[in-house]
């Protein structure tokens, strides 16, 4: 869908990567490794995303670090884009109609380094979580989503990346 709109692999990339959630942030070098492309692909993308205001770029230290420019107009449309093309939305939503006391749903792997891998790793953080309904979820989620679904109710010690997609506030 979205891939068919966005031609540029590297430039759907960026999106995932800023707009899944406004907290990301990320350097040329670190961005390029991650993508496994190179600077100057990466570069081309980063500059055209910033020119057009979508991404703002702040020197810190040695390195520009990007994110997301949530002051832009667009960057709610476009961050409702991203979910709904990974298909986020319909998952927490679905997670809160009766999963139990749900804490924090927070998107776990390659999503939340920005590379669309088809493999969604969501963790769902609760008291007395009904777990044979998340994977219940998952299921179906996956099939409507065509994408692979795994939900973790633990965090997994291999995971680096965690992007939080919902916490309750104390």
């Amino acid at each position: 869908m979205l891939n068919a709109l966005i031609t540029s692999k590297t430039r759907l990339k960026l999106l995932i990567k800023f707009f899944v959630s406004a907290s990301n942030s990320g350097y040329l070098r670190g961005i390029a490794g991650e993508f496994n492309e190179s600077t100057n692909a990466i570069r081309k993308e980063l500059n055209q995303l910033t020119d057009a205001g979508y991404l703002l770029r702040e020197q810190n230290d040695q390195k520009i670090i990007y994110r997301a420019n949530t002051a832009h107009t667009l960057f709610s449309s476009l961050q409702g884009l991203i979910h709904h093309f990974l298909g986020i939305d319909k998952f927490v939503d679905r997670v809160f109609e009766r999963a139990g006391d749900v804490e924090e749903v927070a998107l776990l792997g390659d999503y939340a380094k920005g590379i669309d891998s088809g493999h969604l790793e969501v963790l769902v953080m609760g008291e007395k979580l009904d777990k044979d309904y998340l994977e219940e979820v998952a299921e179906k989620a996956a099939k409507l989503i065509k994408k692979k679904i795994t939900v973790y109710t633990w965090k997994p010690d291999e995971q680096q990346a965690k992007i939080v997609l919902f916490k309750r506030e104390e």
